[in-house]
């Protein structure tokens, strides 16, 4: 068996480290001991990066309300049978809007974009659709059950990493700073 990444061999040297398919042992690709810019307020800059997603998913939202109202006034009433379509469109579109942004060439949705933040595999890979989606999905469905408290998650790991972010085996990095620390290989 090999390891690949630094220290002894021991325990010690793999607590950064995570098998990989040719059975040895790969590292992360950002560590924030080696580079603590990459992780240096990116809470704050998710949380604020959440509101402004939040403000993008709703105005698609409210307006297919607002038109199914005033469809529904053009027809009499009729066109307000459209309003039990309006929640599950409204799950389809956040759902695709993560996995597109997430998944696309910049791996950040718009508010991350702004925010300077970009979301990454462990092993340093951009993120596709599947894992986008499968990210915001698994967000709601922790703040859902483990109530919000289960943010703090974050404050207790050296990478700010979320409890969705752990199980996914994601990170949120500063992109302006990864762009100038060099751009890792790709994943596929």
């Amino acid at each position: 068996m090999s390891y690949d990444g630094s220290g002894d061999g021991g325990d010690a040297g793999r607590a950064g480290a995570a098998w990989r398919s040719g059975g040895g042992m790969q590292s992360h690709a950002f560590d924030p001991l080696l580079q603590p810019e990459l992780f240096r307020g990116v809470l704050m800059r998710r949380a604020v990066a959440f509101l402004i997603d939040l403000v993008v998913l709703c105005v698609p939202v409210i307006l297919g309300y607002v038109f199914i109202a005033v469809f529904g006034l053009i027809t009499l009433g009729l066109g307000w049978m459209l309003f039990w379509l309006a929640w599950p469109a409204t799950l389809v579109w956040a759902i695709v809007y993560y996995g597109a942004t997430l998944g696309g060439p910049h791996s950040a949705t718009v508010g991350m974009r702004v925010m300077d933040l970009e979301l990454r595999t462990w092993y340093g890979a951009p993120s596709y659709f599947v894992l986008g989606a499968m990210h915001a999905v698994l967000f709601w469905v922790s703040i859902s059950f483990l109530t919000p408290l289960i943010l703090l998650v974050g404050l207790f790991n050296g990478r700010r990493r979320l409890l969705h972010d752990i199980v996914l085996g994601t990170v949120v990095i500063n992109s302006s700073l990864q762009a100038q620390a060099g751009q890792p290989a790709r994943g596929y």
